[in-house]
C-alpha cells in the first residue's frame, strides 16, 4: 500500500483454463480482499501451473506468479525477457519447490552434488531454490540499466523491512554482516535485466549439501565457476520477514501510477516448460571438461581419463596402476575394453548393458567386470 491506493500485486489461483480470462477475488497477504484493476487474470491448468497477468503502473510492469514449478517460473521469466514490450519497465518475482538451477556455461558434474540430488529427488534445471527463496527480476531497456539503481530499488526494499544494516557491495551485491546475497545480469540486444534470489527462510543446510562438490579437483572443465560466499537468511535478521512482506517491499519501491496492458505467450511458456526438463538444455551444452579419475579394487588400480563435450564423451583411456596388474593378462585387457565402451555415450548417464560381456568368465573376472561397471555407475 502507498498513497492510500490498493496494492499493485496481482495473485492468481490455478484455476480456469489456458486460454480463458477470468476477473476473481484474490486474498491479499495482508488477509484483506480486493478485487483486481487494469487487466484481468489469466491461469494455465492445462500447464498444471499459474501466471499472473500483469499489474501495470504507470510504464510499470509487475508480475507475481502463484507456481513453484522450476519449468514454468523459468520459461515465464525467458519470455517476458524477449517477448515484453521492451520499452516498458517489468518486475517479475517468483518462488519455486526445491531444485537447483545452474547457469547455461557451467558444467554441473563440477557444480552440483549428484548423489545428494538423487539421494533428495530434487532436479537440476547453481543457485539452490526452495519455498524460502524468493526469486525477482528486474527487466529494463538497455539503455536505461543500470546494475546499481536496480539493487538499490533490492536494498531499499530489505531496509524498510528493519534489516538497517543492508548494504551494496562495490560489485553491487547486496550484503547483510559478513553474508552476501548475489545477483545476475544479462543483456541481449536492446533489452537488460537484473535477476536475483532473496534467501529469506531457505534450508541452509540442504543447499551446503546439494553444492557441496567432493572429489572433483582433477575436473578440469571450460565452463564457469560459481564463486562460494557465505550467505545467510533475512529471518535471521527478522524473523517477521516472509515472502508476501519482501514481495510487498519490493513492490512498492517499483511502481508509479495505475494504467492497463495484457501480455499472453502461452505457446512460449509451454514450449519453455517442455524443453527445461529435457537431457538437452540441462547437459547437453555443458562446456567442454576432462576428469581424472582413479579407483582402487581388491584385484588392482585403474585410472581413467574422460573428456567430454556438450555432455558427450569424446575421448577415454584408462591406464593399470603401480604395475599391480599384467598388462597383457585378461583382467588388464577388460579395463581396456572400458574405453571404446564409453566413447559416445552421455556423461553421468551410463549404459553398461552388454559391456565386457563374455562367455566362460572365471570368478575372477566376472569380479572384476562387476566392480569396474559399479565404479563407472558412480561416476558423475
Amino acid at each position: 500500500m502507498m498513497n492510500g491506493t490498493t496494492s499493485p500485486l496481482r495473485w492468481l489461483h490455478p484455476n480456469g483454463r489456458l486460454s480463458s480470462f477470468r476477473s476473481i477475488f484474490a486474498p491479499h497477504p495482508n488477509g484483506r480482499k480486493y478485487l483486481p484493476r487494469g487487466p484481468r487474470f489469466y491461469s494455465g491448468k492445462a500447464l498444471g501451473t499459474s501466471l499472473s497477468v500483469p499489474q501495470v503502473w504507470g510504464s510499470h510492469s509487475i508480475f507475481v506468479s502463484l507456481s513453484d514449478d522450476p519449468y514454468f517460473n523459468l520459461s515465464l521469466e525467458d519470455v517476458l525477457f524477449r517477448k515484453h514490450d521492451v520499452s516498458k519497465p517489468l518486475l517479475l518475482i517468483y518462488r519455486d519447490k526445491p531444485c537447483v538451477v545452474i547457469g547455461r556455461n557451467q558444467n554441473p558434474w563440477k557444480e552440483v552434488n549428484f548423489h545428494e540430488l538423487g539421494r533428495l529427488g530434487i532436479p537440476v534445471c547453481t543457485v539452490y531454490h526452495d519455498h524460502g527463496n524468493t526469486n525477482f527480476s528486474i527487466h529494463l531497456p538497455r539503455s536505461s540499466f543500470d546494475r546499481h539503481v536496480t539493487a538499490q530499488t533490492i536494498l531499499r526494499a530489505v531496509q524498510s523491512l528493519g534489516i538497517d544494516g543492508a548494504r551494496l557491495n562495490d560489485r553491487n551485491d547486496l550484503c547483510v554482516g559478513a553474508e552476501k546475497i548475489g545477483s545476475a545480469y544479462k543483456i541481449v540486444n536492446n533489452r537488460a535485466y537484473h535477476h536475483g534470489t532473496m534467501l529469506i527462510s531457505t534450508k541452509l543446510d540442504t543447499l551446503g549439501d546439494l553444492l557441496r562438490v567432493k572429489g572433483k579437483e582433477n575436473m578440469v572443465t571450460k565452463g564457469v565457476a560459481s564463486v562460494r560466499s557465505p550467505v545467510c537468511n533475512l529471518q535471521q535478521y527478522n524473523p517477521e520477514v516472509t515472502h508476501e512482506a519482501f514481495t510487498n517491499a519490493v513492490v512498492a519501491h517499483h511502481f508509479l501510477v495505475p494504467d492497463s496492458q495484457e501480455f499472453r505467450c502461452d505457446e512460449d511458456i509451454r514450449k519453455g516448460i517442455e524443453e527445461l526438463p529435457t537431457w538437452a538444455w540441462a547437459y547437453g551444452q555443458t562446456p567442454e571438461f576432462t576428469f581424472e579419475v582413479q579407483q582402487t579394487f581388491s584385484w588392482g588400480s585403474v585410472k581413467l581419463n574422460l573428456r567430454s563435450k556438450h555432455g558427450v564423451v569424446l575421448e577415454s583411456t584408462s591406464q593399470i596402476l603401480d604395475g599391480t596388474l599384467d598388462e597383457s593378462g585378461d583382467i588388464a585387457a577388460y579395463v581396456m575394453e572400458l574405453n571404446g565402451s564409453l566413447v559416445g555415450q552421455r556423461y553421468g548417464f551410463w549404459n553398461l548393458d552388454g559391456v565386457m560381456q563374455k562367455e566362460g568368465h572365471s570368478a575372477e573376472l566376472a569380479l572384476v567386470v562387476e566392480d569396474l561397471k559399479r565404479w563407472i555407475s558412480e561416476i558423475a
